[in-house]
């Protein structure tokens, strides 16, 4: 591989510019059309078109973190190892990141069992301990 000249060095860059500026322009086009604010109001039953928005968001979203990892910090120059190293750390914090969110939707989605088995318990509680204090009114009459 041979070394780049200044200026061809600074048409790289302003590619690379041009390209991730219209990759972000897509990704808000494509935002904007799942919110419906380009005139088409997506039905609440089309789930699916935003899952498929969802999932061009993400793709799009890789697509420039790679680029960027690969072009401007001189990833694809580097041996594989190195690599490596520096993208297994990245790809654990997505696991990580991916892994909270689901324990915490599993936390929101048992909040109500959770509180409404703590009221019981507590009804229940006191309600043993009322009835250790007072006697059934049979147990008055003579």
């Amino acid at each position: 591989m041979g070394h780049k000249s200044y200026e061809e060095s600074i048409k790289d860059v302003y590619k690379g510019l041009v390209l991730l500026a219209v990759v972000t322009l897509i990704e808000v086009g494509i935002s904007l059309f799942g919110k419906g604010h380009l005139g088409y109001k997506p039905s609440p039953e089309m789930g699916w078109l935003l899952a498929l928005v969802a999932i061009g968001l993400i793709v799009l979203s890789l697509y420039k973190a790679y680029f960027i990892i690969y072009e401007f910090m001189h990833m694809s120059s580097e041996v594989r190892g190195l690599r490596l190293t520096v993208l297994m750390p990245c790809l654990l914090l997505v696991w990580a990141i991916i892994a909270f969110f689901q324990e915490g939707n599993s936390w929101f989605e048992r909040r109500d069992l959770i509180k409404q088995k703590n009221e019981r318990s507590i009804n229940d509680k006191k309600m043993d301990v009322q009835g250790s204090l007072i006697q059934k009114e049979e147990t008055y009459q003579m």
